[in-house]
């Protein structure tokens, strides 16, 4: 959103970016909800929904809502619908999550408010669910231009591996992802552990915490321990704002692995991929529209697929080249802002098109 938002405004869409406030509870809440619609086993009760309801409610009188479109993004805000009745306008959901498998008691809890919308965009068409409102999909992007994704010299890509200590005498296996079960890093681990019985290599996982994800701290204590005192194992913890920092430790990596269990789209894969990186990573949620096995990078299963890729990748360093090359082709052509800026816009302009017409490629 930092970036689309003002190149919207560049494009003469008068465009504002607000954001909703939360407790430690809702955080608490939503983080649960996050799960159970990505299909994992969570223990939702009573108390869950109305500390959801409450805090909705709230922010519903705070927030400005304002424009002809008010666009809202994910299960979080999902109930600022409520005040259509009172203020009109469009309204478009955007879900970025994966709901082909949500427990069905939280799903039944927000499809009621998903029901109030004009349209609703998912990312694939196997995260839809069968809606009455019309749906479009549209997949998400990375900015080229933006300090994650820009070139940088060899001696600040340097500068950052040596400020983690972190050597160039073997090759990098690297994971980029806030520290959550979902992104399974400790499964990373283990994988790299039946590669480091053959081949030496190093590896290093990056990535931060979150305010409204309160599990972080939880994940990122379990992954210190399990990596113990391994001095080829690197748990970094990079700060909010530190763009610059992880696009140099994915360009410093020989591969970029995401071994997620339940994936949204995954634009971690977009980046490395935009980088020339070779890519193992799950075959969930969006990454399979990024990663085409043995074309743009190689899918997995599980902690031995992992492992197996990582090696193929290390024994043969021409074909990971070839995949890296491949890998930023087609996101040039599939996943740069550009594109998404273009579908957005089309959105907007369908948003008052009649039709029979229940879902939109774009």
């Amino acid at each position: 959103m930092s970036r689309m938002v003002p190149l919207l405004e560049q494009l003469g869409v008068d465009t504002r970016w607000s954001v909703i406030k939360g407790n430690d509870d809702f955080f608490q809440v939503t983080k649960k909800f996050h799960n159970a619609l990505h299909g994992r086993q969570e223990k939702i009760t009573e108390h869950d929904f109305a500390v959801f309801m409450e805090t909705t409610k709230r922010n519903a009188e705070e927030v400005e809502l304002y424009g002809d479109i008010i666009f809202i993004h994910d299960p979080q805000p999902v109930g600022l619908v409520a005040r259509k009745h009172e203020i009109g306008k469009k309204w478009v959901w955007r879900c970025h999550i994966d709901l082909s498998h949500p427990d069905e008691k939280v799903w039944n809890f927000i499809q009621p408010f998903v029901l109030q919308y004009d349209e609703a965009v998912f990312s694939a068409p196997s995260f839809s669910r069968e809606l009455p409102i019309r749906q479009f999909l549209i997949r998400p992007s990375i900015d080229p231009l933006s300090d994650k994704n820009k070139e940088l010299s060899q001696s600040l890509i340097d500068s950052v591996l040596t400020k983690y200590g972190i050597p160039k005498d073997k090759p990098i296996i690297t994971q980029v992802s806030r520290f959550d079960y979902l992104k399974d890093p400790v499964g990373v681990i283990q994988a790299f552990e039946l590669v480091r019985r053959n081949m030496d290599c190093q590896l290093v996982l990056a990535g931060g915490t979150a305010t409204d994800d309160p599990e972080s701290d939880k994940v990122l204590a379990e992954v210190r321990e399990r990596a113990g005192n391994n001095p080829d194992i690197h748990v970094l913890l990079v700060p909010p704002g530190s763009d610059i920092e992880i696009n140099a430790l994915q360009r410093a990596s020989t591969i970029v692995v995401q071994k997620s269990l339940r994936e949204g789209f995954g634009l971690t894969v977009s980046e490395a991929l935009w980088k020339a990186k070779p890519v193992v990573a799950s075959a969930v949620g969006g990454i399979p529209f990024q990663v085409k096995n043995k074309f743009t990078g190689l899918l997995s299963h599980g902690i031995e697929g992992t492992a197996y890729a990582l090696k193929q990748l290390l024994a043969n360093p021409g074909y990971a080249r070839w995949l890296g090359e491949n890998g930023r082709e087609h996101v040039r052509y599939n996943f740069l802002i550009t594109r998404h800026l273009r579908d957005y816009l089309l959105l907007f302009l369908f948003l008052d098109y009649s039709s029979d017409v229940d879902v939109m490629y774009l």
